[in-house]
């Protein structure tokens, strides 16, 4: 590991707002899903600070319980303002009110009139950082929003309140993650699979992104990384994430990218069940509508030229899915 790479994963998890007023939004999530059953969890923990008014700014509440069995899912979100709330800019050490998160812990509740959702998790694993875009990316001005996967194939354990049903969380495998920026992308598709049905040990990241300049639209950038057979195939060089292929709709996403080392060809899709629709506000002004499930399915068909081998990787009920739009 090179010097730059590893003091970056060093980092990866400090927080990145530090009060500027071009606009910020920054959120650590973490997801995971039941072993076995169409059960899956995801809370985030956000900044929100609004162009021009770092003043204003929030911390932001989230968690959503999704229940592929009985499909009904809870979604509910709390606020605070900043002043109320701790995001450390030299550590993994977020609070928002009275609800934490830090290195292997978090707890906190919520209670608005959609529901109520409680948690007490740990979680733990042994895998590195994941970067979405190529290093040299991240500290420059584009893309505006930046992501990675700060523990890839997380264990968690303990226990979710829901609605006053105790839900206990033995063992369910996801991932924390970390992303910010100025803006939201534009348009975009968010995927992950930590542990595939018939692999349960790899685990894919991906986006599919358009980002509108003025009255134009870029072509769709689409990123991948695949860590399998214990290695990483990183197809996120900025030339070949526009020469993949990656096109989604509600509620359907194919994407494909080939590089000297290794082809991939995928599709995650789930039905509209599947989903809850939540409204992330916008740094600039306005509001983004985010789709987004836990119970997608995934199939991916992976190919390693050095070897000649070819496998087909799937998962029928354990893909995260999100597409972000402005179409309400």
């Amino acid at each position: 590991m090179n010097a730059d790479l590893e003091e970056f994963y060093a980092r990866a998890n400090h927080t990145r707002y530090n009060g500027q007023s071009q606009g910020h939004y920054e959120s650590f999530f973490l997801r995971a899903n039941h072993p076995q059953r169409r059960l899956a969890f995801w809370i985030r923990y956000t900044i929100f600070s609004p162009q021009g008014h770092p003043e204003n700014a929030l911390g932001e509440l989230w968690a959503v319980f999704f229940n592929g069995e009985t499909g009904r899912h809870t979604a509910v979100k709390a606020e605070r303002p900043l002043s109320e709330c701790i995001f450390d800019n030299s550590k993994l050490c977020v609070r928002i009110g009275t609800s934490g998160l830090a290195p292997g812990d978090l707890q906190g509740s919520i209670e608005s009139p959609p529901g109520a959702i409680s948690w007490d998790l740990t979680y733990e694993g042994q895998s590195p950082p994941l970067l979405l875009l190529p290093l040299g990316l991240y500290p420059a001005r584009f893309p505006a929003a930046k992501s990675l996967v700060g523990l890839p194939m997380a264990s968690f354990r303990g226990e979710l309140l829901v609605n006053g049903e105790r839900i206990p969380v033995d063992d369910w495998t996801g991932s924390q993650n970390h992303n910010w920026g100025r803006r939201h992308t534009d348009r975009y598709a968010w995927g992950q699979v930590a542990g595939f049905d018939t692999q349960p040990g790899s685990f894919l990241e991906l986006a599919t992104a358009r980002l509108k300049l003025g009255p134009f639209w870029t072509p769709a950038f689409t990123p991948i990384v695949l860590r399998h057979n214990g290695r990483e195939y990183a197809f996120t060089r900025l030339l070949q994430s526009l020469k993949a292929e990656g096109k989604f709709k509600k509620f359907h996403w194919r994407f494909k990218s080939e590089t000297p080392e290794a082809r991939l060809d995928g599709v995650i899709w789930a039905p509209p069940g599947a989903f809850v629709s939540l409204r992330y506000r916008n740094p600039p002004g306005g509001i983004k509508t985010c789709l987004n499930t836990k119970l997608a399915a995934c199939m991916l068909r992976f190919v390693d030229k050095e070897s000649g081998q070819s496998e087909l990787l799937e998962t029928k009920q354990r893909a995260a899915f999100e597409i972000l739009t402005d179409d309400r």
